[in-house]
This record gives C-alpha cells, sequence and structure tokens, in this order.
C-alpha cells in the first residue's frame, strides 16, 4: 500500500465523520457560499509567469517545512508578490492543514483559492465552496473516470475551477472531459516519491489545448519554469520553495522579478 492509498483510506473516515457533524444545508447557507469565483484557468491564460503559490505546513515526504508562519501573512504576501493563484492544503492528518486555512486566506487576500485535498466526495466540493475555494483538485490517481466526471460537473455547477492531476499517461487517457479546466501534471512519482520534469514534458504533446496546463512538484528554479515553458505549460505549482523560507510571500516576489 502506498501512501496515497492510506491518505484515502483516512480520508473516507474523516468524511463520514465530517458529514455526520455538519449537513449539507449548512454548508450551503455560508456567506461565502453564494460570492462570484475567480478563475484561476483565465488568470494562467493571461499571466506571464503563472505561479500558483502553496501554503503548505508540512507533507509525508518532507515532514515539517514550516509550522512558524500564519495563513493570512503569506496569502496577503503571495498577493503582494502577484502569484496567479494560491493552494491551501486542507488535509490534517498528512499536511497540517484545515478548512481554517482556506477561509482565513480567503479573508487575507483576493487570488483564486485552490482547496488542495484528496477529494472523493462532493461534500468536499460543497465544503470548498463554503469556505472560499475558486478551484478543487481532483486526484486522477484515487478516482475512477466516472468519479472524475460526477465531481467535476458538480464543481462546475458551482462556479468553481477543475484542476485534474495526474501522474502517467494511463491517468490522463481516463481523464480528458469537457469539464476540466486545466490539467495539472505531478512530476512526482508516488511510489518511489522521486521527481523529475521529463513527466511533464512527455505528457505534454497529450493534452489538448483546450486546457490549461500546469506542471506540480519539483519546480523550485526560474530555470525550470523556462525549460518548461516551451511545452506549453501556463501553470506552475510551487510549495516547499517559499514555504521553507520565513518570509513565502517575499521568496515568490523575488521569484516571479526573476522570472519575468
Amino acid at each position: 500500500m502506498n501512501i496515497l492509498d492510506k491518505i484515502v483510506i483516512d480520508k473516507r473516515k474523516e468524511v463520514n465523520l465530517r458529514k455526520s457533524l455538519i449537513p449539507v444545508s449548512q454548508l450551503e447557507q455560508s456567506i461565502l457560499f453564494e460570492r462570484n469565483t475567480i478563475s484561476l484557468a483565465q488568470n494562467l491564460r493571461h499571466s506571464t509567469s503563472g505561479i500558483i503559490a502553496e501554503h503548505k505546513r508540512r507533507s509525508p515526504s518532507k515532514s515539517v517545512i514550516n509550522h512558524n508562519l500564519n495563513v493570512q501573512d503569506v496569502a496577503s504576501g503571495y498577493e503582494t508578490a502577484g502569484v496567479c493563484g494560491m493552494s491551501v492544503l486542507t488535509d490534517g492528518k498528512y499536511f497540517g492543514g484545515s478548512l481554517d486555512d482556506l477561509i482565513l486566506a480567503r479573508a487575507s487576500s483576493n487570488v483564486p483559492l485552490l482547496r488542495k485535498e484528496f477529494i472523493i466526495d462532493t461534500y468536499q466540493i460543497l465544503e470548498a465552496k463554503a469556505y472560499g475555494a475558486d478551484v478543487i483538485l481532483l486526484i486522477a490517481a484515487i478516482l475512477t473516470r466516472e468519479e472524475i466526471k460526477q465531481f467535476s460537473e458538480f464543481a462546475k455547477r458551482l462556479n468553481l475551477d477543475v484542476l485534474l492531476e495526474v501522474h502517467n499517461e494511463e491517468e490522463l487517457h481516463k481523464s480528458i472531459m469537457p469539464s476540466l479546466d486545466m490539467l495539472g501534471v505531478n512530476n512526482r512519482n508516488l511510489k518511489t516519491f522521486e521527481v523529475s520534469l521529463e513527466t511533464s514534458k512527455q505528457l505534454s504533446q497529450l493534452i489538448p489545448d483546450e486546457f490549461v496546463k500546469v506542471s506540480e512538484s519539483g519546480i523550485s528554479s526560474v530555470e525550470a519554469i523556462k525549460e518548461l515553458q516551451p511545452f506549453g505549460y501556463k501553470g506552475f505549482l510551487i510549495g516547499e520553495n517559499f514555504m521553507k523560507t520565513d518570509n513565502p510571500g517575499e521568496s515568490a516576489k523575488q521569484f516571479i522579478k526573476s522570472l519575468l
């Protein structure tokens, strides 16, 4: 059993518990449920940097990244830096995140927010909307084609953008459908945790042009982005590179400046 399998088993228990505590009707009555969302896909299409900066305290592969920052400072710092969007990890057990992080980021910034989560139930998509997200992540490795279709169409009805993440050609082929906005290629091998930009390069030609191409994991330098741009990538998800510093917003600002 790999780490993703373990996370999904725990996630099913967690979601069942949350559903028993907070009914759907309560989520739908949230003040943020009615807000107009901001499209990350559109932002990326018109951006010269394409940076999606992440708030991440820890991860299974790196343990602690940074536990000393508050999410409001990170969010406002990223916005000032000029990022296209912000990814907020809301998984508690493995990444030290929470839905509170999402709502605090929303209160502190006006950039598109991606709820970075292991989505296995439409309930989590309603949560994303209720807590101020603009985008959801769907991970092809843990979903069937039918689930990808169901969840992405449900998200579109809530005016949320959908980023679908793949790790290989097989996942990509089962995932392509009109209800997606962005296709993300994760450069990390989930079995070995090794990272290679070659994954993004190899899969780029198989992604139809109507989807915004996003490269994820292992992007820590301006050179890496310049290497991937000729392959049609418009979005670059950067997590640990900014979060491991004392001031992620300032790090993102300098990074974007050197990129442009």
